[in-house]
This record gives C-alpha cells, sequence and structure tokens, in this order.
C-alpha cells in the first residue's frame, strides 16, 4: 500500500491554513464538494507541490440494501482520475432506505447509519463493495463509521465483520480511531478488541477526529479537539502496525492555523509512542492479536436478502426521521437522541445550503425548521429539502400576525429557485425586478 504519510482534512473554511501548515503530505477532499472542471485554487496548488488529494465520498451507501448507483459511482471515478488520486474512500453505511425495493417511499438520511453486522448485512455489503471496486479506477478503501444505537440480534463483532469484508473483497480499510472511541462510550464495545481482529495488512489509512460527551452519550462531531482517549487508540493501533498514512478531520468550529497544526503534532507524538511500543514488544501492541474461526463460505445475496435487509432499515430510518413506531428491540431512548441528532444535523446544512433562510426568518429559522423536520424525510437532497421546508411554511404558517415582509421574501427566494431555470436568468427577468423595486417603493 502507498505510503500517505501525514495529512489533513482539506475543507474550504481552512483552505489557506492548509496550504502554509508545514509537515503536511496529503489532503483529503469531500467528493461531494468537488467539482472536476472547477477544482478549488488552494487544492491545485497543493496539487502542483507534490501534495496527494484523496476523494472521499459520502453519498455511495454501500451498506444499504440497493445495488450502488453507477451514477454517484461515475462521478467518484471522475474525481479520482482528475485529481490523480492514488485510492479513494467511501464508508461503511447506508444512507438511505425505501423506495423500488421495498415498495415504500424514498428517504434519505442525510447522515451515516450503521449496518447490521448479520451474515445477511455482510453479504450485501460484500456484492456491493465489489460493484464499486469494478466501476473505479483506483483501489478503494471503506471507513468504519460511529454510531449512537446498535441493531438487535448483531452475529458479529465490528472487528470479525471489518475482518470478512477485507477477507472476501480484497478492499482496504480506513479505520477511524475517534469512531472506535465513539463506539465505545456509546456501544461498550472494546477498542483494542476490535483492533485485535483487523486484518492490519489491509489499512489504507486511519482517520482521528475530535467531539464531545453529553449526557452519557458520546457525539463525534468533527468540531472539537481530539480527545485524549482518542490518541491512546491511535497509540495502540501504531503498537501494531505502521499505518500507511494517518490525517486530523475537522468539519466544523474551525480554530487558528497554530492550533490545528498542534492537533496534527499530537497525532505525530501518538504515532511515535506506538511505533516505540511495537519494537519493544515485536508489533504485539498492548494487547494480543485475538484468535479467529474460519469464516463461512463466502454466498451471493439474492434479492430476497436486499430486501430483507432494505425493510428493516426502511423501519429504521422511518423511526429516526417520520416519526413512525421504533423497530422491536432498538433502545428508544438512544433513537430519540439519534433522531434529534439528525434533525439538528439537517437544520444546519440546510441554514448552509440555503444561508438566505436563516437571515430572513432570524431566530423564529430552527424551530420552524425543526418541526418541519418531525414527520417529513428529506427524499431530494438538502436543496430539494430547502425548498420543501419553504412551500410548507407559507403553505402553512398563518398570514395574521405575520410580518408580509418576510412572507414576501420567502415566496420571492422559493419563486427564484423552485423552476428548472433561475427566474434571475430567465428573458425579462431584469426588467420585471427593477418594475418590482419600483412598486415595492409606492
Amino acid at each position: 500500500m502507498r505510503r500517505l504519510g501525514t495529512g489533513i482534512g482539506w475543507r474550504p473554511e481552512i483552505a489557506d491554513a492548509v496550504e502554509e501548515m508545514p509537515g503536511i503530505d496529503w489532503v483529503e477532499a469531500v467528493s461531494e464538494n468537488l467539482c472536476p472542471g472547477h477544482l478549488p485554487d488552494s487544492l491545485l496548488r497543493l496539487r502542483e507541490r507534490g501534495v496527494t488529494v484523496v476523494p472521499h465520498g459520502v453519498s455511495l451507501g454501500l451498506g444499504g440494501a440497493d445495488r450502488p448507483d453507477a451514477g454517484r459511482l461515475a462521478a467518484l471515478a471522475e474525481r479520482a482520475e482528475v485529481l490523480g488520486s492514488p485510492l479513494v474512500t467511501e464508508h461503511i453505511a447506508f444512507v438511505r432506505a425505501g423506495g423500488a425495493l421495498t415498495a415504500s417511499p424514498l428517504m434519505e438520511a442525510g447522515h451515516l447509519l450503521p449496518v447490521p453486522r448479520t451474515r445477511d448485512a455482510l453479504d450485501v455489503l460484500c456484492e456491493n463493495v465489489r460493484i464499486a471496486q469494478d466501476a473505479l479506477p483506483v483501489p478503494l478503501a471503506v471507513e468504519n463509521i460511529a454510531a449512537l444505537v446498535s441493531w438487535p440480534d448483531e452475529e458479529l463483532t465490528e472487528g470479525q465483520f471489518l475482518y470478512e469484508l477485507a477477507d472476501r473483497t480484497g478492499v482496504r480499510l480506513l479505520i477511524d480511531v475517534a469512531n472506535l472511541h465513539t463506539n465505545h462510550v456509546n456501544l461498550g464495545e472494546d477498542p483494542a478488541r476490535a483492533l485485535g481482529e483487523l486484518p492490519l495488512e489491509a489499512i489504507a489509512y486511519v482517520h482521528v477526529a475530535g467531539g464531545f460527551e453529553r449526557d452519557g452519550v458520546w457525539h463525534d462531531s468533527h468540531a472539537h479537539p481530539v480527545p485524549r482517549p482518542v490518541l491512546h487508540i491511535l497509540t495502540d493501533l501504531a503498537s501494531r502496525v505502521a499505518p500507511p498514512g494517518v490525517l486530523l478531520e475537522r468539519d466544523e468550529n474551525f480554530p487558528e492555523g497554530d492550533e490545528l497544526h498542534g492537533e496534527v503534532e499530537a497525532i505525530r507524538v501518538a504515532l511515535d509512542k506506538g511505533r516505540a511500543a511495537r519494537k519493544a514488544t515485536g508489533g504485539l501492541g498492548t494487547a494480543p492479536r485475538v484468535s479467529r474461526t474460519p469464516a463461512p463460505a463466502p454466498v451471493g445475496a439474492d434479492d430476497a436478502v436486499r430486501q430483507r435487509l432494505g425493510l428493516a432499515q426502511a423501519a429504521l430510518l422511518s423511526a429516526l426521521v417520520a416519526g413512525t413506531p421504533v423497530p422491536e428491540g432498538f433502545d428508544r431512548v438512544r433513537l430519540g437522541v439519534q433522531a434529534r441528532a439528525l434533525a439538528g444535523k439537517r437544520a444546519d446544512v440546510v441554514g448552509k445550503v440555503a444561508p438566505e433562510l436563516p437571515v430572513i426568518l432570524g431566530a423564529r429559522y430552527r424551530p420552524a425548521f425543526l418541526a418541519y423536520a418531525q414527520d417529513r424525510p428529506m427524499t431530494g437532497g438538502y436543496r430539494r429539502d430547502a425548498l420543501d421546508f419553504v412551500a410548507h411554511v407559507l403553505r402553512t404558517a398563518p398570514e395574521e400576525g405575520e410580518d408580509p415582509g418576510v412572507r414576501r421574501e420567502l415566496r420571492e427566494w422559493w419563486l427564484e429557485r423552485s423552476g428548472p431555470v433561475p427566474r434571475s436568468t430567465r428573458p425579462g427577468a431584469r426588467l420585471a425586478r427593477a418594475t418590482r423595486r419600483v412598486l415595492l417603493r409606492r
């Protein structure tokens, strides 16, 4: 596996800091946020300096019941080729459910949700990974995710699940040590055991990130400094194997460049400690490798298996985003925490995709959006969600006592964006806007 070195997640908000940061060998960029024909100048300059750029996908849903979408795979492949990337990465997660497979409305989570660690789900995931591998021009690595809830009646531990996935498909693993910590706090899973069960030779690189704990639940926020327990897990991993690359992720609440650089240096220190332990113990690390029983012979994922998984995932997602009853066996309290987190994230992302809405609505924006989202799943991405939210407000908000200026601004915003062509680019639009401004002054 190609050596990557030390890296950081590239985000537009910290582009200048990343360019100026010493000792950065590579960066990772969210694939869906890149336009191949209009790459950010910062990424182009980094590439010219020889810095490797890895596209990191978030929307394939390889753990979902449906086969991967050909268009999404083509887009990921295109970004890998344009960037000259040595590999691409995605997640072991499902991000949507419903649709034709289950004869139910399609719902989007807007988030990475855990796959049940069952033989059925593993068969589906393995087939989906093979489909993705065949469509991509470079190797694929898949990432373990953080979870607030666990599926009932699981048959495998996380380490066993990842080991069999890599063994059956040859896929590389992107191990997120922050997610191992999250699952330790939330689900009681032992990160040392998970590391001991992994095929260490399959690791492509490692993610490190921060989060916070509230009421006994760890939230993998990527918006806080990396905590000491996560660095300890990184040291444990490095005591077992030399990871080809390690990368700091930060997605919100971006600190100054010096603080970011300090977090990268803390990662290097944790790696050095692990390297020293590996030399002292001959690669056994802080805990011995876990022995494994041979995996059963792999089987294909037929349509009946996919449908069973699809129905289970649709029931869970519907409970999270549409207010339907909680499926049997799930922790209702934890599911409530996850549902609120999903709704809050949805409000935040819509507010970024459509920044005019929080300005127009002011303090009313967030409670109005959360009320709208309570039983209305996202079905077509965040931009569609913003349009649907505004249409809902215009349709349901009482006009009595409503500021007519707010209502007019919302209506204008919706009309501008709801058609196939923005109104501002249609013939006569400039004259119409000028006329409207004159009339509004009267």
